[in-house]
């Protein structure tokens, strides 16, 4: 039975495929959990009723077909739900949605169970998480400390072990303060990399939809489902696939603030940690670079100084219009702050932007990644009360900026101060280069303080650390082995951990192989034509290469795959002789895009067939 341990996606799935547990079972303790926990966590949740009939449905579906088949998860009250109202923290806004929004549809579809939705603060407006007429979640390691906002109710949920995963959103540090106030990895995606369909925007320009786990493993996994491009969603961008860099820390600049740059208002322990990180980094290979961010900090001060603030009025003019005194005043004083300024004060702010991005861009050319605190210091809910708009802002210097200047970033958690209180930093790096910061953000993770959520459990045993390139090989996996899908478990169980994924040189044919299922992909290499095909780079100890090679069945075999970026590694291929009653799948590019349009039956499938 699951006792009392933490929920990690990894576990649970590991448990899931081995016959040890069933869907209606992790909604049982689920249910049994959220019953004794802190009410102001949610704002609206499924009945442990109607939670547990959801998981009896579940135990009917496959979990090899299914990746996320009955793990738990919660969902930040401005992201809509079908069967629960959506109220964006504030009752008088209460309206019940038609359909899920996109995410949320992606998940359920993988067989995620939906737990119930989440507090915050109210219209997404805060990193506190005390702005919220339904009560203030309590931080999950002291309750007297703020949760961090504004997806309080999300951050929560994770830490205290009521779910494996949560949604929440970021427009300015929304998905990575509340997770390092709760000992969290937090992603927050390239802009338009998660569909915002179905979301109640803050600044809808800038908006995210984050994601929060107890491991950076466990947020990859929520990615491989998520991320994607959405046609009704004006603001999604498609994943480019000539995205480079190193997704290992050696080697890797790393930028760190000067000395002038940083903050950390008073707190000499999270000072102290924050040093300790970059000095862990260096350890694990990292090379550490000064950088004078003050571009970065400037582009900050624009996002509520500046004219973007008229985004959140426009999200909630009829209602602050007809009843301003619906809104928690705090969010009421922001808000209103969004009626004055002129189309010129736009302008003039996008020009200033504008140079801002230039300079920003010229620092991070020379770099692979920053590293930076996610938050100076935490403070106490009474010290927040008393000067609300202020302190708030302390709290955005490391985050206000990402979105203005299109960053992706990984909050993750760092250590604790003398007091027990968790600290985290956050890794950033250009739009798109989330696969890469999320395996980077795990390694150090696994470094700094291998502990997950508030009850501070073990992280799962990482691989041994070798002594030379000698011990260990790095493999190229293009099927069920890949992360999140049905036998990625393999690879874990073997000591193996994702690299980067990346693609195959063009000059490669991709069949859906005939036989038995699980369907079973197969690549081989073509002397013209062809493609690029989709893959990741696992590294596994030499000495687990020859058991993984021998579970792996004829007509596949080991050799050398050429990878688009000139490189080669080692990876399965297949006989050519075996593809001559297969599917040719390679106009597809990518095993998880075949299974999805196998599931949907999709036209794009139908013009495959012979």
């Amino acid at each position: 039975m699951l006792d009392d341990e933490m929920l990690t996606i990894e576990a649970l799935r590991r448990a899931l495929l081995a016959g040890d547990i069933r869907p209606s079972e992790i909604a049982a303790e689920v249910a049994r959990r959220c019953d004794a926990a802190d009410p102001a966590i949610w704002i609206n949740r499924m009945s442990a009723d109607a939670l547990i009939a959801e998981g009896r449905r579940l135990d009917g579906l496959d979990p090899a077909t299914h990746p996320l088949l009955g793990i738990p998860f919660a969902v930040k009250d401005n992201i809509d739900v079908a069967g629960l109202p959506t109220t964006a923290g504030c009752p008088a806004f209460e309206y019940a949605p038609e359909r899920d929004a996109e995410v949320v549809r992606r998940l359920r579809e993988a067989g995620a169970l939906i737990v119930g939705k989440t507090n915050l603060d109210q219209f997404a407006t805060g990193l506190v998480g005390v702005r919220s007429p339904y009560g203030v979640p309590g931080n999950s390691f002291d309750p007297a400390f703020v949760p961090g906002g504004s997806s309080s109710g999300s951050a929560v949920a994770v830490a205290k072990g009521l779910c494996a995963f949560s949604l929440g959103t970021d427009t300015a540090g929304s998905g990575r303060v509340p997770a390092a106030f709760n000992n969290l990895v937090g992603w927050k995606p390239s802009k338009g990399l998660l569909s915002t369909t179905g979301l109640v925007p803050a600044c809808r320009s800038l908006d995210c939809i984050s994601v929060f786990a107890l491991t950076a493993a466990d947020a990859a996994a929520v990615a491989d489902i998520v991320a994607g491009f959405d046609a009704a969603d004006p603001f999604s961008r498609a994943m480019p696939k000539d995205v480079t860099g190193p997704s290992d820390w050696r080697g890797a600049r790393l930028g760190v603030p000067l000395a002038a740059n940083l903050d950390f208002f008073g707190d000499g322990d999270c000072e102290k940690l924050f040093h300790e990180t970059v000095a862990a980094a260096e350890r694990l290979g990292g090379e550490p670079v000064e950088i004078d961010i003050t571009p970065f900090l400037d582009a900050a001060r624009l996002l509520y100084e500046g004219p973007w603030v008229a985004e959140r009025y426009i999200s909630v003019q009829e209602l602050i219009e007809r009843d301003p005194e619906a809104l928690h005043p705090v969010t009421r004083e922001i808000t209103l702050g969004g009626r004055d300024p002129k189309a010129t004060d736009l302008f003039r702010a996008e020009y200033r932007l504008a140079e801002l991005r230039r300079a920003a861009g010229d620092i991070l050319a020379g770099l692979d990644l920053m590293l930076l605190p996610t938050a100076g210091t935490i403070y106490r809910i009474a010290e927040v009360e008393a000067d609300p708009i202020r302190l708030n802002s302390n709290l955005g210097r490391y985050t206000n900026f990402m979105n203005l200047l299109d960053l992706a970033g990984v909050a993750v958690p760092a250590g604790f101060r003398p007091d027990g209180m968790p600290f985290g930093v956050t890794l950033a790096a250009p739009a798109f280069h989330d696969r890469r910061l999320l395996a980077l953000a795990g390694a150090l993770h696994e470094e700094t303080s291998p502990l997950i959520g508030a009850a501070r459990s073990p992280l799962a045993a990482a691989p041994p650390k070798h002594g030379s390139e000698t011990d260990v090989l790095e493999i190229a996996v293009c099927g069920a082995h890949m992360s999140g899908l049905s036998l990625n478990g393999e690879l874990r169980d073997l000591g193996g951990t994702l690299v980067r994924p990346a693609r195959t040189a063009g000059n490669y044919r991709f069949y859906a192989l005939a036989g038995p299922e699980p369907a079973r992909p197969g690549l081989v290499r073509v002397p013209q034509g062809g493609g690029a095909v989709e893959v990741e780079i696992w590294r596994l100890p030499a000495c687990a290469v020859g058991a993984l090679l021998a579970a792996i069945p004829a007509p596949l075999g080991l050799g050398s795959i050429a990878l688009a970026d000139g490189g080669t590694v080692k990876g399965f291929l297949c006989e050519a002789a075996a593809t001559g009653d297969a599917r040719d799948i390679t106009a597809f590019g990518s095993w998880r895009r075949y299974l999805d349009a196998r599931h949907k039956g999709s036209a794009e499938l139908a013009e495959t067939a012979d």
